[in-house]
């Protein structure tokens, strides 16, 4: 025994469907998707440096050291004597105008006031002092 679903119809034609077909629309984008996968170029977390090819040359002079020591009370010391603010700028404008430029070691006591000391670095960077160094920085570890 069959059973007929719907009106039996004059012709023999099947019915139409109301559904619509993804079957071509999932496969266009899949091939967009793909496209857009190829043509996209590949992020590279690296940076490209010019390294100098060779062995570089021995530096004869050795540059001079310039030693500025800021203790507990928040004084300043240029080479172990005692200087201000305006006396530390004057010297190191001075440094400025050498041919060799020196090497400017700050050493901050641990309980130096952090206000000085970004004082004296940002005046020597202000100076044009470049060679910068902090000395004594494992003190901070605790």
């Amino acid at each position: 025994m069959a059973m007929q679903i719907g009106s039996p119809s004059a012709s023999d034609d099947p019915e139409l469907m109301m559904d619509i077909n993804t079957t071509p629309l999932i496969d266009v984008m899949l091939v967009l998707l793909v496209m857009l996968i190829i043509t996209i170029p590949i992020q590279l977390h690296a940076v490209s440096m010019d390294m100098p090819v060779g062995k570089p040359p021995v530096n004869q002079v050795k540059p001079e050291k310039i030693q500025i020591d800021i203790d507990a009370k928040g004084a300043v010391f240029w080479q172990g004597r005692p200087v201000s603010a305006a006396e530390l700028e004057q010297d190191m404008v001075q440094l400025t105008q050498w041919p060799l430029q020196p090497e400017v070691h700050i050493r901050p006591n641990k309980n130096a006031q952090y206000a000085i000391f970004a004082n004296v670095i940002s005046t020597a960077k202000r100076k044009g002092l470049t060679k910068i160094a902090v000395i004594g920085s494992e003190q901070f570890v605790p």
